[in-house]
């Protein structure tokens, strides 16, 4: 396996492929960039979302080339209070041309989902969310190891059929 740190990480979003499909089962992240974003949530102020731009310019630039990025988040329910800033934030990736859905933990088989985050770009090209003892993010790690990417083909093929496009899940999810 390969790390990919920052720009590099950014770097396989430009590379040939035409599907990106992103799985998250995380209920909370550190992410340093979202440190003061989320406290303002929190805090219940507002906030001007600038930390979201290079992200979104990432999945711009991606999807005007006609590449799809779909987003799979599986949450526990009630949310943390991570995943209500998540579900928060979701119209901005949304904006940016990601399509986002949502698996409630309890309405999913453990054994159908991979035990880390993933990036799986069209079938082959496998990027594994590195993240530090103290849960910030620390990069990919890549493999197109045929028999990793094929499991989690499997569980991408096997996840997003089940979730649920935010919108809806966002409309039976309000009181959770």
């Amino acid at each position: 396996m390969l790390l990919h740190r920052g720009e590099d990480a950014d770097r396989l979003f430009g590379l040939e492929w035409t599907l990106a499909v992103h799985l998250e089962l995380q209920d909370t992240y550190s992410t340093p960039a979202e440190d003061e974003p989320f406290r303002k949530f929190m805090a219940g102020e507002p906030d001007d979302y600038t930390w979201f731009t290079g992200w979104g310019d990432v999945v711009r630039a991606a999807t005007a080339r006609k590449k799809l990025i779909r987003r799979v988040r599986v949450v526990s329910e009630p949310h943390t209070d991570y995943s209500r800033f998540a579900l928060a934030v979701t119209p901005l990736n949304i904006a940016a041309g990601e399509e986002v859905r949502y698996i409630p933990r309890h309405n999913v088989d453990a054994a159908l989902l991979s035990g880390d985050d993933w990036w799986l770009f069209d079938d082959d090209l496998v990027a594994f969310s590195v993240f530090s003892p103290d849960g910030a993010g620390e990069g990919l790690a890549t493999t197109t190891d045929p028999i990793i990417a094929a499991h989690i083909r499997q569980v991408r093929d096997r996840l997003w059929p089940l979730a649920i496009p935010y919108a809806d899940y966002i409309g039976v999810s309000a009181d959770r």
